[in-house]
């Protein structure tokens, strides 16, 4: 038996090479590429065949380009995160840990979707009704039957699909029942050949269908395993065309690699049109899930879930979960503003300042670490604050990852609260950027901040000038200062 002929792929760009190199030769990635079997290029011919139709050429003022229409899921974290709802046609790629949620996440958006419609149908099959009656009453029941068939058609064509590599349909109705869906009409596949799933997708015709997940799904035109380079590359440029074609709506299930990105070739999050990741410790209940590609929304918007008995529950005030809960203020503690996309969150940095001896040293949790190293210097060049002999701790309560600078300004507070032992007073928020001519750089929508701030019951703010409000916000004193020695005076000036 002939000894099957590998070549080596890239895992960043999708680019073949005969034999094994450190740096892919296409894209110039390091250690990217994962040996494969070659395929014959018969099949290939027969792949891309389907792809390669010929459209009309327009010019681009005679293209009708209409809002696009969305269809809420039920769940308003969600919906915020995909930017108001699913899209007719558009392909969704999520991604996150096993265990995190993404499988009850997606049923129960699917039951929801499927409960709405059906509740949609039976009111539009009772206005008909009643809109036949006032109308004639000679109306016969050939025609009402008639009705009632259309209407039964629309439903089967509006349904919605879940396709299960990794499970029986079986352990999918235990988890169903586990999340108190009694009675859900969600069809469900198990199923991971491809020619199958796209047969079953044109034959059904479904307003939304899940893959669960994109790394089981084999083609038969290929000869490589489920899961490799070429397999996820193919099947998802399948799938994503068939989505284009018919309307619906494909959600893809991606694995993640042990450093936390989507596996698969990076080719797969330009294809489709949404990548949410799913965030969460295993630890704690709550869950973020958040857009970091969205053709239809904003990018970086972040939605947040509890993770309880009956699944995953919408959380409608995240600040909250961010801010530690003290009966009075302690030392080291500054609450700063922060923006998730659209949303503005509150989250609570914390410092711990210790002698550290002759080498001390600098840890972020949360926020950069080069980026704290870098505020101490500015800190004691221009504030007179010396830290070079002590330990310095900062972190972002609630496992919150903060990567804007807006944060700097709140962190150099929380360090002077620690390093004098005095807390800062009750209510007091500070954001704004920190440059190393120590000078306070504005934040981005400052005002909306504030407000965000104020609603919450803050009462005192120290922010960048330029943020701030022309007019007084009822309840906030805020002093804006320009330079980070003016931040320190204001905050003695505090005690």
């Amino acid at each position: 038996m002939a000894k099957e002929k590998t070549v080596y792929t890239c895992g960043e760009c999708g680019g073949t090479s005969s034999k094994w190199l450190g740096q892919c030769p296409h894209c110039k990635a390091w250690n990217s590429l994962v040996e494969t079997v070659a395929e014959t290029s018969a099949p290939a011919k027969n792949r891309f065949a389907a792809l390669a139709r010929t459209a009309e050429v327009q010019a681009l003022a005679d293209i009708e380009a209409a809002d696009v229409e969305r269809t809420p899921t039920g769940l308003d974290e969600l919906d915020r995160v995909l930017g108001g709802g699913i899209v007719e046609g558009g392909v969704v790629l999520i991604g996150g840990d096993p265990g995190i949620g993404k499988s009850t996440l997606l049923l129960q958006a699917l039951d929801n979707l499927q409960r709405a419609e059906q509740g949609g149908l039976r009111a539009a099959e009772t206005s008909h009704d009643s809109d036949d009656t006032l109308a004639s009453a000679a109306v016969g029941k050939s025609e009402r039957g008639g009705k009632a068939v259309r209407a039964a058609g629309n439903a089967q064509r509006a349904g919605v699909l879940y396709v299960t590599g990794e499970e029986s349909g079986a352990q999918v109705a235990l988890r169903a029942r586990r999340l108190g869906l009694e009675g859900s009409r969600v069809q469900v596949l198990a199923e991971i050949q491809l020619e199958k799933i796209l047969a079953t997708l044109e034959a059904q015709q479904p307003a939304v269908a899940v893959i669960d997940s994109i790394q089981t799904v084999y083609s038969d035109q290929l000869t490589s395993a489920p899961g490799s380079v070429a397999q996820v590359r193919e099947c998802a440029a399948h799938l994503t065309r068939a989505a284009k074609a018919s309307g619906t709506c494909i959600v893809l299930v991606g694995h993640v690699t042990k450093e936390g990105a989507l596996a698969g070739p990076r080719v797969l999050e330009h294809m489709v049109d949404t990548v949410l990741y799913f965030e969460g410790d295993t630890h704690s209940s709550f869950r973020l899930i958040r857009a970091i590609k969205n053709r239809f929304g904003a990018v970086n918007e972040i939605g947040v879930f509890a993770m309880t008995e009956k699944g995953l529950k919408g959380v409608s005030n995240p600040s909250a979960i961010f801010l530690s809960q003290h009966a009075e203020p302690v030392p080291g503690s500054c609450v700063m503003v922060t923006l998730e996309g659209t949303r503005p969150l509150l989250v609570e940095i914390q410092a711990l300042v210790d002698s550290g001896g002759p080498s001390p040293r600098r840890l972020s949790v949360g926020l950069d670490r080069d980026r704290l190293a870098m505020l101490l210097a500015v800190l004691h060049r221009h504030a007179g604050v010396a830290c070079m002999d002590q330990d310095v701790f900062v972190n972002a309560v609630g496992g919150v990852r903060i990567s804007e600078p807006a944060a700097d300004l709140a962190v150099l507070l929380s360090i002077t609260s620690s390093l004098r032992g005095k807390p800062l007073p009750k209510g007091f928020i500070a954001f704004g950027e920190v440059g190393l001519a120590g000078e306070v750089r504005p934040a981005p929508r400052g005002q909306e901040r504030l407000k965000e701030a104020a609603k919450l019951g803050f009462s005192v703010a120290v922010v960048p000038k330029a943020n701030a409000p022309k007019k007084a916000i009822e309840g906030l004193t805020i002093y804006p200062v320009e330079r980070v020695e003016e931040a320190i005076q204001a905050l003695r000036g505090l005690d």
